[in-house]
């Protein structure tokens, strides 16, 4: 079973416009460290972080002897979201499975580092993108304005950046 480490940008992102039942999409594991939900202090995502955590019994585990590599190996500072993340990929990245470990991110250092330790990697775009494809009851015209809420609620994108998140959930 694959395990997707979800990073605290991407709560926020979701949980700002009351979407986080998104990430169930994914066939996986959803895993949210303690150390990222305490990241999301903005309301109403702290909230709807609070409530989904407990709803979709996701994971908060982080495997020590990873977390440990993670910040020796990897040289990241101790107890942060970042070290916490990143001991999941590299406790469950399989060099045969790419999607065995993935992380859902906007931080491009953690996404950089996760997509060198061997996990897949996507964004708050990326989940709502694969939302649409995957549910039926999820149209590609709601999921357009997912991502313009996403837009206008925080995660600033740039005009081509728009356009690219817009265009992967398709016409």
């Amino acid at each position: 079973m694959s395990r997707i480490y979800v990073g605290p940008t991407t709560l926020y992102a979701l949980g700002q416009v009351g979407e986080l039942d998104l990430l169930e999409s994914f066939d996986g594991r959803l895993v949210v460290p303690e150390v990222v939900k305490e990241q999301v202090t903005t309301e109403p995502a702290r909230s709807a972080v609070e409530a989904f955590a407990d709803d979709a019994g996701v994971s908060t585990a982080v495997p020590d002897a990873a977390h440990e590599r993670a910040t020796e190996v990897v040289g990241i500072e101790d107890g942060t979201h970042e070290a916490a993340m990143l001991a999941g990929v590299i406790a469950h990245a399989d060099p045969d499975d790419r999607h065995a470990v993935a992380v859902v991110s906007e931080d491009r250092r953690v996404r950089r580092i996760a997509e060198g330790l061997g996990g897949a990697v996507t964004s708050s775009f990326g989940v709502v993108a694969r939302a649409a494809t995957e549910d039926k009851y999820l149209s590609r015209s709601q999921a357009r304005r997912i991502i313009r809420r996403i837009d206008a609620n925080g995660i600033q994108l740039t005009g081509e950046m728009r356009s690219q998140a817009v265009g992967a959930v398709g016409e």
